[in-house]
């Protein structure tokens, strides 16, 4: 792709991931249901985490457009460098994980991961760009530049770092309200909770190792922006 375009694509993209974010996080109180968006509030979810992250990593990849277009290499070379840092390690694997993940359960007890009692409050449109979208948006983005994925070693460090971050709200939450951020955590002893979340990062590593697969596959070993 053209610089110009690939500006234009990341900076409508960044536009579209704070609108849905805008979206959820200004969901009127008094429609929540009592169950929902307590102690957290929208901040224990991964899917509204990952929102955020979406929308910061289109951020960054716009600057890096710019300062290209602009002839600031320099300074774009560094803001690459973080790009492809954020989409590697972080934007490609949790949007595939959070795609993925909420609709196997969703079709298996959607009770576990998003009530019903949430239609009534999350528009449809707005459940999918949350959940189906931003595994379209990661496979764009894949096919629209090469990105350098970093040593292997840093980038299963970086991402298991994140994850046990993540774990440890969960757990924290948890402790505080004695509810657990999804009801589906609540069918599982200690052992089983830890081989859930054991499982859940063998997961995300392996979406982590499909993407610099994919990565390699279009874009071989050398072509990087």
């Amino acid at each position: 792709m053209e610089i110009s375009t690939l500006a234009t694509y990341h900076c409508l993209a960044f536009v579209w991931y704070f609108f849905v974010a805008y979206s959820i996080t200004h969901v009127k109180t008094e429609e929540r249901p009592s169950e929902v968006f307590l102690y957290g509030g929208q901040w224990k979810y991964l899917t509204v985490l990952n929102l955020f992250l979406q929308a910061v990593f289109y951020g960054v990849s716009f600057l890096a457009d710019v300062l290209r277009l602009i002839k600031k290499l320099r300074c774009a070379k560094c803001v690459i460098s973080s790009r492809d840092l954020l989409f590697s390690v972080l934007a490609f694997p949790v949007s595939t994980f959070v795609c993925i993940s909420f609709w196997t359960l969703y079709t298996y007890n959607r009770e576990l991961v998003y009530p019903k009692s949430l239609d009534g409050v999350i528009p449809l449109w707005l459940n999918h760009a949350m959940h189906t979208a931003v595994l379209p948006f990661a496979l764009l983005e894949i096919l629209a530049l090469p990105h350098r994925y970093p040593a292997k070693k840093k980038g299963l460090i970086l991402l298991g770092f994140v994850a046990f971050l993540y774990i440890s709200w969960v757990l924290w939450i948890y402790s505080v309200t004695g509810e657990w951020v999804y009801p589906l955590f609540a069918l599982f002893s200690p052992p089983g909770l830890a081989a859930f979340f054991a499982g859940s990062l063998a997961i995300i590593v392996s979406f982590y190792n499909f993407g610099e697969f994919l990565n390699r596959m279009i874009w071989g070993q050398s072509k990087f922006s």
